[in-house]
């Protein structure tokens, strides 16, 4: 019997394909120039090829994005969190689909560069040092390296391991002041709820390996998290330093998320990200399963 999963696996692998498959006839396995303006006008029609696929695919996501995903968010609560640079659009984007299968966005977490840029690692560890003599013991690892803490604290902020959410408290509103107070993130909604589900939607290149441990301990308190970005970002940026690192064992990836079937894609890994298992998605990944 062919389940759902199949059809959500194969209709995903499709589009995803269709936007990368014909890239091979530009490439390196095509046949070699005899000059220069063959050259050029080969690469000219391999670029048009790949944007008429990539288009293709972007229109079949959207056709098929109601019975991908249906109401799959329905009742979870999600918050964004972005990167400096990060495109508006895509994020208004991301929102919307959220709203439209079902879940609640709770609020957009801005991490500045100050935090992800790695150059303030003195005051992240000290913030993050003081907060946890705030907290009850074992809330936070206390002896965590400064960005995997500060990563933890965050995520007390903002995530918790329900999928509904659960309501800021004390200690949330505390360390959102603080994170705000030094600079290092801004919050769209002081008192929001704690969400079930955390998306990082990545802007510029920054820090791989400091996004890497922040991530980490975000994930930690989080039901789930998945992290997306843009087809350069992946290509040769942020996003492709992050699945080098151990964090992407545990946290989904998805890149081309400018692009609507990255989106959809994006949305398919949310559904899956409370299990805890890590994988890379998208058309640079050459990935498409198992997003059921």
């Amino acid at each position: 019997m062919i389940t759902y999963r199949h059809h959500v696996v194969s209709l995903v692998a499709v589009f995803l394909a269709l936007a990368v498959g014909v890239v091979l006839g530009g490439g390196p396995l095509s046949e070699p120039a005899d000059d220069a303006g063959s050259s050029s006008a080969t690469s000219t029609a391999a670029s048009e090829r790949d944007e008429a696929a990539a288009t293709y695919a972007d229109t079949m996501a959207e056709a098929s994005e109601a019975r991908l995903l249906g109401n799959r968010l329905d009742g979870s609560t999600v918050a964004i969190v972005t990167t400096p640079g990060v495109d508006e659009d895509t994020v208004s984007a991301l929102t919307s689909e959220i709203s439209d299968r079902g879940g609640s966005v709770t609020a957009r977490y801005d991490l500045l560069d100050t935090l992800v840029g790695g150059s303030s690692t003195s005051l992240v560890d000290t913030l993050g040092t003081q907060l946890v003599t705030q907290l009850d013991a074992g809330t936070v690892d206390k002896n965590a390296s400064s960005y995997v803490r500060i990563g933890q604290l965050l995520g007390l902020a903002i995530a918790t391991t329900s999928a509904q959410g659960t309501a800021a408290d004390t200690d949330t509103r505390t360390i959102r002041a603080s994170l705000s107070g030094a600079d290092l993130a801004t919050s769209s909604k002081a008192s929001a709820a704690r969400a079930g589900l955390v998306l990082v939607v990545l802007g510029d290149d920054t820090d791989a390996d400091v996004l890497a441990a922040i991530v980490s301990g975000v994930s930690a308190m989080a039901g789930g998290v998945v992290v997306a970005g843009s087809t350069a970002s992946a290509t040769d940026g942020t996003l492709a330093g992050l699945r080098e690192s151990s964090v992407a064992d545990a946290v989904p990836t998805v890149d081309s998320v400018q692009r609507t079937a990255g989106q959809v894609t994006a949305l398919l890994a949310l559904t899956t990200a409370s299990g805890g298992q890590g994988g890379d998605y998208g058309p640079v990944a050459g990935t498409a399963v198992p997003l059921d």
